[in-house]
């Protein structure tokens, strides 16, 4: 049942409940310090019903997303429906190119920036700042096409530019909110929200297209983002200490998973350690997979309506359906993926760097075959389905690529993935040239050298990630000596209090074992008989009296939080793949 602050309990927080039922509740843990109430939170509560905290923040990231790849489709789109109607978009290829890739000219130049403006300041108004301003900015899409080509390759720049922090700024966000062995489904669950926004794009952008005019998509999606950034600045805090209604429970079990990482000093342009970025292999890893899949990506999302409508008939609004099914698949497959990646490395089944090998390679290459299919498909059921396949498959790689920043260098996940993401955004660029020119005759021939083309790029991420790929934090990822810093900690002074008296009886004891708690991360195994109180007739919950509580769930040394690190590379009780 949720409790009055509105939580409810996950199986990812059984480390609090003992083995003979739950022996805490919300309410009898520590209160931590709470900001205040803002004036809208004194009437409703910010939170969804059912859902934790940091699931909130991966939903309504996911809907952002949503609503982020989603605008993508609209000039798609507008562009096949009446390209040869009305004459508005009656452009030269040379045009029609520097359209379609003119968001990317803006999203490159933002990517690293983008990575330390989410260390300088709240990622999470980063991230929703961004996509209100992209909404905004798509509200004037439909006036700008009308005066010049021009104003839409000015307008769709200045999209791409507030958009190019967004990847960055959702690392940034988990850096918080994300427990160690939950990286893997939170992001994927946030990430899917990029192919939902093609799922629910394509074929809504499609109808409004045909059924209004081909303005309306635009108009939909820009109110659509202003809405949902209303929420976002409801719902969305930078960090849990700083959420006022969390429950005791989720922000402890946050706090104690993510240990002293979330407490280091941000890294600054001085500080980041560019020199090992660029001579790391893990990380050209990352680069090489992010540009592979980000060229395959936009090919489908840019190319795709217009391959099923010249190569096979299809109908405007056909194309938008079918060309959504392989994301609507894929849209499942991205989260169920980080879950089985997660169940993975918890159950030491595989290293850390093992599963983020399996899954990237695993889903490249399956999608790398069959788009060899796609390319020497005859009819519109096999080629649909090839791609529908190839696509799923590639869901898989999410949870390779996409978060092994988290592993290698949690600290510099942000501007790594500035950097990566920056590295995929030139194919965005190189891609609608290089499409455009091959396929201006629009044969079946010039589709079947894109697909061998894509199928190419795939088999090369697969050979360099599975070389170099790495799931290890690397020795350069821990900050100076000097860098770190004392970061106010909301549970701290739950765990702290005045030295015992003698007075003070099995209070004094409580507060002596508190003493003795080891900070958050920590898998610090203490001798039982070393910290065993004596023996009193309190029923003080707090007080691990081995004849009465057995099982008290709030001392680390008798049961830890999560099980202990299964990688041999963890040493630094950060957030990588340790324990809770």
């Amino acid at each position: 049942m949720p409790s009055k602050l509105g939580y409810s309990k996950s199986e990812d927080e059984k480390g609090f409940v003992g083995g003979e039922g739950e022996l805490g509740t919300p309410e009898s843990l520590p209160e931590p310090e709470r900001p205040p109430l803002r004036h809208i939170d004194k009437y409703v509560r910010p939170e969804c019903p059912c859902l934790s905290k940091r699931y909130t923040v991966a939903v309504l990231t996911c809907v952002g997303f949503i609503i982020s790849f989603g605008m993508r489709c609209n000039m798609g789109m507008a562009k096949l429906q009446h390209g040869n109607k009305t004459g508005v978009f009656n452009w030269t290829v040379g045009v029609e190119s520097a359209v379609d890739s003119s968001f990317f000219w803006g999203y490159l130049v933002t990517q690293v920036p983008g990575g330390f403006l989410a260390s300088m300041y709240p990622a999470n108004r980063i991230f929703g700042t961004a996509i209100a301003i992209s909404s905004f900015l798509n509200l004037l899409v439909p006036g700008a096409t009308t005066l010049s080509p021009t104003l839409v390759i000015i307008v769709r720049i200045c999209q791409g530019f507030v958009e190019g922090v967004t990847y960055p700024a959702c690392h940034g966000i988990w850096r918080f909110w994300a427990p160690p062995l939950e990286r893997s489904r939170l992001a994927t669950l946030a990430f899917c929200g990029s192919y939902a926004g093609v799922v629910l794009g394509m074929p809504l952008s499609g109808l409004l297209t045909g059924g209004i005019s081909w303005e309306a998509p635009f108009y939909f999606y820009g109110v659509a983002g202003l809405i949902w950034y209303m929420l976002w600045l409801w719902l969305s805090f930078e960090r849990p200490s700083k959420h006022p209604t969390i429950s005791a429970r989720e922000l402890m079990y946050i706090e104690q998973s993510l240990g002293q990482s979330a407490q280091v000093a941000m890294p600054t342009v001085a500080t980041t350690p560019w020199r090992s970025f660029f001579t790391s292999m893990p990380v050209y890893a990352i680069i090489v997979a992010n540009f592979c899949r980000s060229w395959n990506f936009y090919l489908l999302v840019l190319f795709q309506a217009q391959y099923l409508h010249t190569t096979f008939n299809f109908e405007i609004e056909e194309t938008g359906f079918v060309g959504a099914l392989p994301h609507l698949l894929m849209t499942v497959i991205v989260p169920l993926g980080g879950l089985l990646a997660d169940h993975v490395r918890k159950k030491g089944i595989l290293t850390t760097t093992n599963v983020r090998k399996v899954f990237n390679c695993g889903g490249f290459g399956m999608e790398a075959l069959f788009f060899l299919v796609v390319a020497y498909a005859r009819s519109a059921i096999t080629a649909t389905a090839a791609l529908t396949m190839g696509v799923a498959f590639s869901g898989f790689a999410i949870s390779g690529f996409n978060v092994n920043h988290l592993d290698i260098a949690p600290r510099y996940a942000s501007i790594l993935m500035g950097m990566s993401n920056g590295i995929g955004t030139i194919a965005g660029l190189i891609c609608p040239i290089a499409i455009d020119n091959i396929t201006e005759d629009n044969t079946p021939e010039s589709w079947k050298t894109v697909f061998i083309m894509a199928a190419t790029v795939h088999f090369i991420g697969v050979t360099f990630y599975g070389v170099f790929a790495s799931g290890e934090l690397q020795p350069w990822a821990e900050p100076a000596t000097e860098e770190k810093k004392k970061v106010w900690n909301p549970l701290e002074d739950s765990f702290q209090a005045e030295p015992p008296k003698p007075s003070e009886g099995g209070q004094g004891q409580q507060t002596q074992l508190n003493s003795h708690a080891p900070s958050y991360g920590s898998v610090e195994q203490t001798s039982v008989a070393e910290q065993q109180p004596p023996v009193y007739p309190s029923t003080n919950p707090f007080i691990n009296h081995a004849e009465q509580q057995p099982m008290n769930p709030f001392i680390n040394h008798i049961e830890a939080v999560q099980p202990e690190t299964k990688d041999a590379y963890y040493k630094y009780g950060a957030v990588d793949d340790g324990a809770y």
